[in-house]
């Protein structure tokens, strides 16, 4: 009799345990959208790696945070943004500095009441940063806060950014190898939701 009762109970706590495993992660710290994500872009608040007069820092940030995911091997860092699962949007800290630009319009200017397009995306931007039409010259003040930050968006089947699901913010945080706040983000990622290891292969 003793031995039955104690098989019960072995069952039924085996039972609990197995649905308790397979319950989702309510109170995960970070976005199921992590789980899930294969491709990311990287992008400035201003626009994307190759936008003219992009702020030099943010322009190394992008960089730097791209290299960072490679080294990370959970992701692939793509050039298309229309194929990214994930948008990260990095903005280097600076409490004041100036930017100048010369250069040459490659397209029309931007008409002013343009929606419909992020920054990089080629529509509303300010014709004193990308040129307009004919030459340009001119200069550009840059004011925010002095902190690093990195915010992380989902997109809607549109390509309108949505969120964002993840945002911090450091002192040198973007700085390369290290790119702190990406190593944030990785180790909340990675204790929410842990990478598979491939499966052995049967020794011949």
């Amino acid at each position: 009799m003793k031995f039955t009762k104690l098989f019960v109970m072995v069952v039924m706590l085996t039972t609990m345990l197995n649905v308790a495993q397979a319950k989702p992660k309510k109170n995960a710290p970070v976005s199921a959208a992590f789980q899930n994500a294969r491709f990311i872009y990287v992008q400035a608040e201003d626009g994307d790696v190759m936008r003219p007069g992009l702020y030099p820092a943010d322009r190394k940030a992008i960089l730097d945070v791209e290299d960072a995911i490679r080294d990370w091997s959970r992701y692939v860092v793509t050039m298309q943004r229309e194929h990214a699962d994930l948008v990260f949007v990095v903005r280097k800290g600076r409490t004041a500095s100036a930017q100048g630009n010369v250069g040459v319009a490659v397209g029309p200017p931007s008409r002013p009441g343009s929606q419909g397009a992020e920054p990089g995306q080629g529509q509303g931007r300010d014709p004193s940063l990308t040129g307009g039409e004919g030459d340009s010259i001119g200069g550009r003040a840059e004011l925010g806060p002095s902190d690093d930050s990195m915010r992380i968006f989902m997109l809607t089947p549109e390509g309108k950014r949505m969120g964002p699901i993840w945002m911090r913010e450091m002192t040198d945080g973007l700085d390369g190898p290290s790119v702190m706040l990406l190593q944030q983000l990785k180790e909340e990622v990675e204790r929410a939701y842990p990478a598979t290891p491939p499966a052995k292969q049967p020794t011949p």
